[in-house]
């Protein structure tokens, strides 16, 4: 679920759409979490589909370890990637505003932590220096998303959490003690062990 300060809002005919936010939102805010209203779609299944149909969930979809198709059921499927994100993958089911984010600003994440099969180029950033998604991106910048996530939990029991609720049970406690600081962070490397 995405967060509720948020709205879709057209960015350009290269890009489309996109997730902006109608309010402020403090570094350290969930903006997005995974919760059971996320459409899942077994890998055959989705293999069995015709090019139209198929075509649209690879595009909207991101896939997890096991081959399900996660389709977000809210306007999270249309959020960008970008090289210089505001927002930040943790190993909870959720993101974090990696900074904050201002009314009328969209929300960005970078796809290389989902770890796509598939590499592809995207729409060159100022300020940017990789110009390319690529299968492998985890193993490579890992320890810079994870200090962006450190860097955001630090901040998490100051703001607002309207999505707190939705955190799942078996990673309350653990968040709970990485935001006071009593437990270090799980890497997002953590999503990619089998």
């Amino acid at each position: 679920m995405i967060h509720p300060d948020t709205e879709l809002r057209f960015v350009s005919e290269q890009v489309g759409l996109g997730v902006f936010a109608t309010k402020f939102i403090p570094k350290g805010t969930i903006v997005w979490i995974s919760d059971d209203l996320e459409i899942v779609l077994d890998e055959d299944y989705v293999d069995s589909l015709d090019e139209m149909r198929k075509n649209i969930i690879l595009k909207y979809t991101y896939q997890e370890n096991n081959g399900d198709y996660i389709l977000h059921w809210d306007h999270t499927r249309y959020m960008n990637h970008s090289f210089l994100p505001n927002c930040i993958d943790t190993a909870y089911d959720f993101q974090l505003a990696a900074r904050d984010i201002k009314p009328g600003e969209q929300l960005t994440c970078d796809y290389g932590i989902l770890g796509d099969v598939e590499d592809f180029e995207c729409v060159p950033e100022d300020g940017a220096t990789r110009t390319e998604i690529k299968a492998d991106d985890y193993l490579h910048y890992y320890q810079e998303w994870d200090e962006m996530a450190r860097e955001a939990f630090k901040h998490f029991n100051e703001v607002e959490q309207p999505l707190k609720f939705l955190i799942k049970k078996k990673f309350m406690t653990k968040v709970k003690n990485v935001a006071s600081g009593r437990r270090p962070l799980d890497s997002i490397l953590t999503l990619f062990e089998s």
